[in-house]
């Protein structure tokens, strides 16, 4: 089983160490744009994107909490990767920064900064914060945790603006960030990303984390 995870500046060591778990059979395939390996998603059961830096707007604009540069490159080969699992039909995990560019390829913007209010919720100080999120009983991702709230952590400062195409919103934080979007039609696009690190929770028990990993797997086993 071989599964791409696309690489990421920061706490890239997490993902591969999450997904591969104990588990001998399962091969982490680097995804990046250094590597230039676009022809290795072919070779991919599932393809995971990562968080990481904010994504480049479509237009100059100055914000609070932008990076110092942008990498567009990166942004250009994971849409690109993004491109080539969507039409291959390969199931697909997002996480943070993962869950916003998904949201832009299908047409969707964001909140460039959600402001100070929600960054104390949200955005990362030394460490991730934590809160609640509550989950929609009808939908695909209630189906994989069984839990209509659960606490999570939180590491972002941008957010879902606008829900891209064929996406649906199915879990949100109590002051209405949007944390899980999943493909309108599941039983034909395994699409799901949400807006914490399930990588890196204090409880890898908990199944905001344990269920999601499961889920990935399960799919590309059935």
């Amino acid at each position: 089983m071989k599964i791409g995870v696309t690489f990421s500046e920061t706490n890239y060591h997490n993902y591969p160490r999450w997904i591969k778990g104990n588990d001998e059979n399962i091969d982490i395939v680097e995804l990046s744009y250094e590597k230039n390996n676009l022809q290795d998603v072919a070779n991919c059961d599932a393809v995971v994107f990562t968080g990481g830096i904010d994504m480049e707007p479509n237009e100059k604009v100055d914000y609070a909490n932008a990076p110092e540069t942008f990498n567009t490159k990166r942004d250009t080969f994971e849409m690109e990767v993004l491109a080539k699992a969507l039409k291959s039909h390969k199931p697909i995990l997002g996480i943070c920064r993962g869950l916003q560019l998904i949201n832009v390829y299908k047409g969707g913007t964001l909140h460039l900064d959600n402001g100070e209010s929600k960054n104390e919720i949200h955005k990362k100080g030394t460490e991730d914060k934590k809160h609640q999120v509550q989950v929609e009983k009808n939908s695909f991702f209630y189906s994989i945790v069984k839990e209509e709230s659960g606490e999570v952590n939180s590491s972002h400062h941008q957010s879902i603006e606008k829900l891209g195409t064929d996406l649906k919103a199915v879990a949100h934080s109590e002051d209405g960030v949007i944390e899980v979007i999943e493909s309108t039609n599941p039983e034909e696009q395994f699409l799901l990303a949400v807006q914490w690190h399930p990588e890196r929770m204090g409880d890898l028990e908990s199944p905001f984390s344990k269920n999601i990993r499961k889920a990935l797997i399960e799919k590309i086993c059935n």
